[in-house]
């Protein structure tokens, strides 16, 4: 059971303490706080875990400084969608919302090469009007002979232009929590000039000790990748590792599964599943078309695959777009053939605002039908 407090109610006001002193005395009962300070209030969740059958939603929502008592229906206890649910879904993160309601395109570096190229995609995304990008500093490879990635050495100089052109928010995928600590300490080293999104890439999504480390800090968001091998409910269970630790701020990434019976594609695409998730769960969803299609191909209507991939999530409720660009493919250092140019970046982003604008409209035409009354 989940209890919803009054908001601005602190830990040490008299009403949260005699709270407190009320949930201690319930028999078999454990809890846990999870408080958020937002940009105008203090909101505070109280998670019961034990025998809560045995509590009356009635009785829980009379106790002091509760507004509502949820019954939790599903297995996701902190981010899944329970019923009679009504906290507000989504969060904030360095002036861009990322809620199950809106779209953010993340267009940039699957792998940061030079700093030449990492200048010229922030440039082709500050004149598009974009505000958010991938970079990839820390690379994980099949070969341990492949490029690994630059690591911190290439941080300082990633933020410096993030801020520089405008970027607010870039994901980067982390492979160990000494990670964060390098992150930390060069967007110190830089002044903040943007924000991170740290991700768990595939190969990470149930190494559950780093979904613990990064669960436990608050600073910043996540974007967890499905698991390329495994379910969608072990995938999601993986998302709830990070929020049983504290951190609520998560994404979930779709980006295919890997089978033979996705081919000639790189992996089998998943984007159906978008609105499942929403469904299960309160967390935004991404796509990542290009390591779901895995090339630059067009079809004979002269609209490469990648579009089309992306236009299928999109359509469905994606929340989020992770797709590669490259100045020059030809000289990546990882995944370039996959990789747009960005002369087609305005091309992109007008097909994604189409796309967007039809899902806009189906539920629009599903709310006239009477869905969901």
């Amino acid at each position: 059971m989940i209890l919803i407090l009054e908001a601005d109610l602190a830990e040490q006001s008299p009403v949260f303490q005699q709270l407190l002193t009320r949930l201690k005395a319930l028999p078999d009962i454990q809890f846990r706080i999870h408080q958020e300070q937002g940009a105008e209030q203090l909101l505070s969740e109280i998670y019961l875990i034990g025998h809560t059958k045995q509590l009356r939603v009635e009785d829980m929502e009379a106790l002091p400084g509760v507004k509502q008592a949820i019954r939790v229906s599903r297995e996701y206890r902190m981010l899944g969608r329970h019923s009679g649910d009504q906290r507000a879904q989504g969060f904030d993160y360095n002036g861009v919302h990322f809620g199950q309601d809106n779209l953010n395109v993340f267009a940039g570096l699957c792998a940061v090469d030079t700093r030449e190229h990492v200048e010229q995609m922030m440039k082709a995304l500050q004149d598009n009007g974009q505000v958010c990008t991938r970079m990839g500093a820390y690379k994980p490879r099949t070969s341990p002979y492949a490029f690994q990635g630059h690591g911190k050495a290439c941080l300082p100089y990633v933020f410096e232009l993030a801020g520089k052109y405008g970027i607010r928010v870039i994901a980067m995928e982390i492979l160990h929590e000494s990670h964060m600590d390098e992150i930390r300490e060069a967007l110190e080293k830089t002044g903040h000039p943007t924000g991170v999104m740290l991700q768990i890439g595939t190969r990470n999504t149930q190494n559950f000790e780093l979904l613990k480390a990064v669960g436990r800090q608050t600073e910043f968001p996540v974007l967890l990748k499905r698991g390329f091998g495994i379910t969608l409910e072990e995938s999601l269970n993986a998302a709830e590792y990070l929020a049983s630790e504290g951190n609520t701020k998560v994404v979930f990434g779709l980006r295919g599964m890997k089978s033979n019976l996705g081919d000639p594609h790189r992996n089998f695409v998943d984007f159906a599943q978008v609105p499942t998730v929403k469904r299960l769960t309160r967390m935004p969803v991404c796509i990542d078309p290009s390591h779901s299609v895995g090339s630059r191909d067009a079809g004979p209507d002269g609209i490469p695959e990648v579009f089309q991939v992306t236009a299928e999530g999109v359509v469905a409720g994606a929340n989020m777009i992770l797709v590669d660009f490259h100045p020059d493919p030809a000289t990546a250092l990882v995944d370039g053939p996959q990789a747009l140019l960005l002369k087609e970046l305005p091309w992109f982003l007008e097909d994604v605002r189409l796309a967007r604008e039809t899902y806009e409209e189906r539920v629009l035409l599903a709310a006239a039908q009477g869905v969901g009354e």
